[in-house]
Order: C-alpha cells, then sequence, then structure tokens
C-alpha cells in the first residue's frame, strides 16, 4: 500500500524455543488514520502478529515498515514517541499507583533525570480523566479490580500520545459498559487525533463496528482482510471458528447470530 503508515510483509514470526512459526507469510498494511481489528479464534497469531508489529520479536523472515522506515532501523526511544503497544496482560508493578503509572507513558517525551514539563502533566490529567481514573489515582494498582486496573494501562498508553497504538485485547476484563466506553474513546481519537490503531478483538460484532478493515487470521495466516461487510460472511465463519452463523444487520450495524441454541460466537 503507498504511503502505509505501518507494513508488515512477508512475515513470518516464532516464539523463542518454539519449532515453528506462530505467524506465517502475513502480508498487511495499514493507512494512516486507519482502524485495522485483528480477529480470529484463540491460537490463530493475534498476540504474536502486534508483537512483530511492534518490534518485541524479531522477524524470522519478512520486514515490518512504520513510515516507510524497517522497524530495526528506527532508534528505540524515538519509535516509543510515535508507536505504543498495549499487551493483553501487562505485569502489575507492586506498589505503584494509578497515577504513577500512567505517567510512565510520558517517559519516551522526557530526557533522563529532566522533570515533567506542563504537557506531560497535563498529558497525564487527560489520560486518567478519558478513562474515568481521577478518584482512583492515588490506589495502588494491586488493590484494584481487574477492569479498573486493565482501565489504568489503557490510560497509560493514551498519555505516551503516539500516532499509532497497538492494542491487544483492550476491552478484556472490562463490563459492557466499559468495553463500549473503551471502543468509543478509540473511535472518537481515531476520527479527532487521527490516530491510527491496530487492535485485537474477540467480539466479532465490535470488532466490524470499530474498525476500517478486519484481517482475519487462522492458523497463523492472514484468512482474509477488508472491509467487515466484505469479510464478514457465513464461509468465513465456518472455515475460522467453526460456527455456523447468519450475518446480518440492525440499524446499520452488522450482527452474527448463530443457527440453533446459545451464541458460541461470544466466547469466540
Amino acid at each position: 500500500m503507498s504511503g502505509a503508515r505501518l507494513e508488515a510483509t512477508r512475515l513470518h514470526l516464532r516464539h523463542a524455543q518454539a519449532d515453528r512459526d506462530a505467524v506465517r507469510d502475513v502480508t498487511l498494511a495499514v493507512a494512516p488514520g486507519e482502524i485495522v481489528a485483528l480477529v480470529g479464534p484463540n491460537g490463530s497469531g493475534k498476540s504474536t502478529l502486534l508483537a512483530g508489529l511492534a518490534r518485541e520479536i524479531a522477524p524470522r523472515a519478512g520486514r515490518v515498515c512504520f513510515d516507510g522506515t524497517p522497524l530495526e532501523r528506527w532508534p528505540r526511544r524515538r519509535l516509543a514517541r510515535r508507536v505504543a503497544r498495549l499487551p493483553q496482560d501487562p505485569a502489575v508493578p507492586e506498589g505503584l499507583t494509578v497515577a504513577g503509572l500512567v505517567a510512565n507513558g510520558r517517559h519516551p517525551h522526557v530526557a533522563p533525570l529532566a522533570a515533567f514539563s506542563t504537557r506531560d502533566h497535563a498529558a497525564v490529567r487527560e489520560a486518567l480523566a478519558a478513562m474515568e481514573l481521577g478518584d482512583l489515582r492515588t490506589r495502588p494498582l494491586e488493590t484494584l479490580s481487574g477492569g479498573e486496573r486493565r482501565r489504568a494501562w489503557i490510560a497509560m498508553v493514551l498519555a505516551q500520545e503516539p500516532e499509532l497504538l497497538l492494542l491487544d485485547e483492550p476491552t478484556a476484563a472490562l463490563d459492557l459498559r466499559h468495553q463500549w466506553e473503551v471502543l468509543e474513546f478509540l473511535a472518537r481519537a481515531n476520527r479527532e487525533r487521527g490516530l491510527t490503531i491496530v487492535v485485537s478483538l474477540h467480539d466479532l460484532e465490535q470488532a466490524a463496528g470499530l474498525a476500517h478493515r478486519l484481517a482475519i487470521l487462522h492458523r497463523g495466516r492472514l484468512y482474509a482482510a477488508g472491509a467487515p461487510e466484505r469479510c464478514l460472511g457465513e464461509e468465513m465463519l465456518r472455515d475460522v471458528f467453526a460456527v455456523d452463523a447468519r450475518v446480518g444487520k440492525d440499524d446499520g450495524r452488522l450482527t452474527l447470530r448463530v443457527r440453533g441454541p446459545g451464541d458460541p460466537l461470544r466466547s469466540l
């Protein structure tokens, strides 16, 4: 894709000590200002691909470029000012408060031993407010619920003020209200700031509602990529998710209905 903000070309990724690739021959380009949702069953390679896009796993083959430059040629600090990644299960530092964690997002912008600027403090306040964490700012992370901790981590990467945001299951452990608030915030940040976002999501309806394009992974390979209405089809649901379902629309939003009792799609 000409002018792609992020581009993976024939990417193969393998975890240390593994005997086979978790991501195989994936080519994917993300345009500036685009939201791309990675979807697929557990073990399909979503988290591994995000780690590779963030330079946390070196490619066994292929390459990843950001703004036309291979990731390995970017100085780490300079790249961290422009690209932020939130893994699915970040470790919780003992004794760190919510405000302290969120302030960590400013480190790429602050010189060693330098004090925070007015802009740094403002970015922390704005991120805390966006995730409704103002009343919890002095609480140690270990005293929070899983959902509250998740919101604190999201606030940290928002405080980083990146141009590209890589998020691995950002709605995990959140109740339904906070899931939709996080998704709405991401959509608003994309509209108003031009933030480019690559996000993995389990809920296919949420992914279709948020993203401009879906990238569907199956057994480490890219099964399809494109607009949600083109990618979310009954054949794909059978091939990738082993689910017999019907795809419809409700007030312009794509809906998925499993044929028969229950709704297994919610657990995918």
